[in-house]
């Protein structure tokens, strides 16, 4: 938008993106034709020309409702913090892959690390808001390892594996800089989950916060998938861990596909519900991984360095000699598998006394290296 100064584009896109009739498709036929967003508002009907209904003519000569409020209340917020942005659809740092949708979100609220938008492939970490700890333990691992190989780690700040994937990445931020982007349903001034309060601060400090919705905006279930769209349309490729069949993840995954990215799926136990929905998407459309390079090896446009194989190659040897060492705690950790299992079965698999086991596993389960689950099951955590 040539005849609009740096003060006033983002006013001006964010009246367009309040004005009814007038949704993300539009706005980006108006950012393709090079549209004057100011020369519309004074004379509306010159839309027509560009494919606008009369309709939507007419509510563009109408002053939103809401939109003084909201240039208000985000002026107050942008003042309050020097980290905070408004992006729009015409800066020339918005990210290319989110503009190459069919609905970009014309405007983003943000706040953190603006470079990290158009400076380094994203990958997006989904799953389960109610994971086991083992896939607590993977979202984290992979996070970190992928952030580690230069790859930013994108989520949505939800419970469960969004907040372990945000957590692996910050855990390395110290060794590779700012890695990590959330994009929430919500307006940035309102953090959901407000237990997630605490991570919200850390990603501004060492990622991006982002959100298309206004300050002020509440959650509601219609915003999450529009948030998922973002998830996987900014990220060169989406990794699901632990998801059951009906779930926000998949939708995440499906979206990916659609617009032509990678989708990685980790594989788990067939026992369990959130293990489901990882298993569908190898069937249909997700490789399948089970290390980080994994993924790297899929992104030919990425350097895949040698220590991530190394650091690979060294886990898979360090659970080799753990299965091999002949004390009680390998011969009960071999015998448990990698499936949720009882007291009783291990019991008889070991023909040892169940009050030792008990002790066992108690002792594992502190050290991290057994979960304790519903129904009175224990899985080991690799």
């Amino acid at each position: 938008m040539q005849t609009t100064s740096p003060l006033n584009r983002w006013r001006l896109w964010l009246r367009f993106s309040l004005t009814p009739h007038i949704g993300p498709v539009t706005l980006k036929q108006l950012y393709l034709a090079q549209a004057d967003l100011k020369a519309l508002i004074e004379r509306p009907k010159r839309a027509l020309a560009l494919g606008l209904s009369a309709a939507q003519c007419a509510a563009l000569a109408q002053v939103p409702d809401t939109w003084l409020a909201a240039v208000a209340r985000t002026e107050l917020w942008l003042q309050d913090h020097p980290e905070r942005f408004v992006l729009t659809l015409d800066d020339a740092d918005y990210p290319e892959y989110l503009r190459d949708m069919a609905d970009p979100p014309p405007v983003l609220f943000s706040a953190g690390h603006r470079y990290l938008l158009s400076d380094r492939a994203c990958i997006a970490i989904v799953g389960s808001r109610n994971p086991t700890a083992q896939g607590l333990k993977d979202a984290s691992r992979f996070a970190a390892q992928l952030a580690q190989e230069g790859l930013v780690i994108v989520s949505g700040l939800a419970l469960g594996i969004d907040g372990a994937a945000h957590e692996g990445a910050l855990g390395v931020a110290p060794q590779t800089g700012p890695d990590t982007i959330a994009i929430v349903g919500t307006g940035l001034d309102l953090i959901y989950p407000r237990s997630h309060a605490t991570l919200s601060t850390q990603i501004v400090e060492q990622g991006l916060m982002l959100s298309e919705f206004p300050l002020g905006t509440g959650p509601a279930r219609m915003h999450f998938p529009k948030r998922n769209r973002l998830i996987a349309g900014v990220s060169i490729g989406t990794l699901v861990i632990q998801a059951a069949i009906e779930s926000g993840s998949l939708i995440t995954a499906q979206m990916a596909t659609e617009m032509g990215r990678d989708v990685f799926a980790l594989p788990g136990s067939i026992h369990a519900t959130q293990s489901k929905g990882c298993h569908w998407l190898i069937k249909q459309v997700a490789k399948l991984v089970e290390r980080a390079s994994d993924i790297i090896d899929e992104l030919p446009s990425h350097a895949v360095r040698k220590v991530l194989r190394e650091a690979d190659d060294a886990g898979d040897a360090g659970t080799a000699t753990t299965a091999n060492t002949p004390s009680p705690a390998a011969t009960l950790l071999k015998a448990m598998g990698l499936a949720p299992v009882s007291l009783d079965a291990l019991v008889m698999q070991t023909q040892s006394p169940a009050h030792a086991l008990q002790t066992l596993l108690f002792e594992l389960e502190m050290a991290g290296h057994v979960a304790r689950m519903p129904g009175g099951l224990f899985q080991q955590i690799v």
